[in-house]
């Protein structure tokens, strides 16, 4: 009788360490598969509401030239760089936004006909010449407001997905989009001329921003793709 007892207090106690070990495995996240950083946090986002006079957004700026100067932007113009123009990720084109460097307190406004910028964090890439009003080519990167002055009467239809990485090779990007595909149901890739080029890998078609934020949550929890965004798809 004491054996048998002695030896159902050893299963006990094997089992019971048996499940203290097992509540304290942890699973390794899988392979970072976006085009970011590892490890980074995803950004705050656009603002998720219609654009509307007066609506404000604060965030990293930037600015771009060479070698998308002269090339088409993505509503359809010539891109020049000397003019007072920029890109956002969700703004209809045609809008109107007033920027202010949080430094200096200078400002200038630009209209939006390009898309962009495509890098965690940032809300604006501002042409050549509208950062020298702001004074950002020195530093190439600055907090900024952008206030939305005038929005278009008549914006493209709005449709949303989330950019989920940028790839230099077409394989990589056809590898994710196929990805995104069978765990969202839609995804397509958008080339982006450069010095390379670079494919842009979108997930998701949604019908408002607030919808296509929700799925951007859902795929930096379920593919831990932290610096996955909500970008405005056009035609």
């Amino acid at each position: 009788m004491r054996r048998r007892l002695f030896c159902a207090t050893l299963a006990a106690g094997a089992l019971a360490g048996c499940a203290k070990k097992k509540a304290r495995v942890t699973i390794p996240p899988p392979p970072h598969a976006g085009g970011g950083r590892p490890g980074v946090p995803a950004a705050a986002g656009p603002p998720l509401t219609p654009p509307v006079v007066g609506q404000v957004e604060t965030g990293a700026a930037s600015w771009y030239g060479h070698p998308y100067h002269g090339r088409q932007a993505a509503d359809g113009e010539i891109y020049d760089m000397e003019t007072m123009v920029a890109a956002h990720r969700t703004l209809p084109f045609q809008t109107w936004v007033r920027v202010r460097n949080l430094k200096n307190d200078k400002t200038v406004d630009v209209r939006i006909i390009d898309r962009g910028p495509f890098v965690d964090g940032r809300i604006i890439d501002l042409s050549h010449a509208a950062a020298q009003q702001i004074e950002l080519i020195g530093p190439g990167v600055a907090q900024v407001e952008v206030t939305i002055v005038s929005a278009p009467a008549n914006p493209e239809p709005a449709l949303f997905a989330v950019q989920v990485g940028a790839f230099r090779e077409r394989a990589n990007a056809d590898r994710a989009e196929q990805n995104m595909l069978a765990a969202y149901g839609a995804a397509k890739s958008v080339e982006r001329p450069g010095n390379p080029n670079v494919w842009r890998v979108l997930a998701g078609r949604e019908n408002s921003p607030e919808a296509a934020e929700l799925l951007a949550k859902r795929i930096r929890e379920e593919q831990r793709m932290l610096e996955a965004f909500v970008v405005r798809l056009d035609p």
